[in-house]
Order: C-alpha cells, then sequence, then structure tokens
C-alpha cells in the first residue's frame, strides 16, 4: 500500500485548500486518516474515514472547519479545509491501515496505522 499526499500551499487567515491522497494497493477495506504536526509539536489527528465512509471522526479544532470524503472507486481520500487560522500550519499526512475491528479508539491512534504519506504543508498566514 501507498499513500501520497497533494494540495498543500499556503494561503491567508480565513482562506481555504483541498487536499488529496491518493492510496495504492488492496486499500478497499482500509481504513484512512489525515495528521498533522505542527512545528515543535507531536503529530496529531485531523480526521480518520471507515472502510466504507460511513463513520467519521473529526479532532475538536477542526469540525465545523474541516470536511472530510472517501472516493472508493478511485481510492482517494480529501481533505476540504475552510476558515484556515494560523494555527492550522503544520505538515498533513495521510495514512491508511487495515484493522481487523473498526473501533473508534484504534482508528484515532496514531501507532496503529502503518502506511504513511510524506507529507504535504500546509501554511496558513496571518
Amino acid at each position: 500500500v501507498q499513500v501520497t499526499e497533494s494540495g498543500g500551499g499556503s494561503v491567508e487567515a480565513g482562506g481555504s485548500l483541498r487536499l488529496s491522497c491518493a492510496a495504492s494497493g488492496l486499500v478497499v477495506g482500509y481504513a484512512m486518516a489525515w495528521y498533522r504536526q505542527a512545528p515543535g509539536k507531536e503529530r496529531e489527528l485531523v480526521a480518520t474515514v471507515s472502510p466504507g465512509g460511513g463513520h467519521i471522526h473529526y479532532a475538536d479544532d477542526v469540525k465545523g472547519r474541516f470536511t472530510v470524503s472517501r472516493d472508493r472507486a478511485t481510492n482517494t481520500l480529501s481533505l476540504q479545509m475552510n476558515s484556515l487560522q494560523p494555527e492550522d500550519t503544520a505538515v498533513y499526512y495521510c495514512a491508511a491501515e487495515l484493522f481487523m475491528e473498526l473501533r473508534i479508539a484504534t482508528m484515532t491512534t496514531e501507532t496503529a496505522y502503518s502506511y504513511w504519506g510524506q507529507g504535504t504543508q500546509v501554511t496558513v498566514s496571518s
């Protein structure tokens, strides 16, 4: 399984960006997630999506601003980010994993994911 992110860039506060993650390999039954890592901070969850796309979990600080969607036909995970703030500045990573059981506690655990992309930089200026 390989995952590749794209769509990062620079935007002013209040602006929007859309990230995409292309997954190759046997990913049909895989949960996928977006994580981010700001300078000097640990990597943190942004959102996670079940294999069928029916179960989505967002981190509290992105709820109402970010929307994740999954296209099973193209094995693509997208992240629409609106009302961006400087504190959203980070490297954004896409991750994938085949979980034996789909539980929120597992799907929201960074170390549970085996497949990671290289990341894409998002910079929000004030």
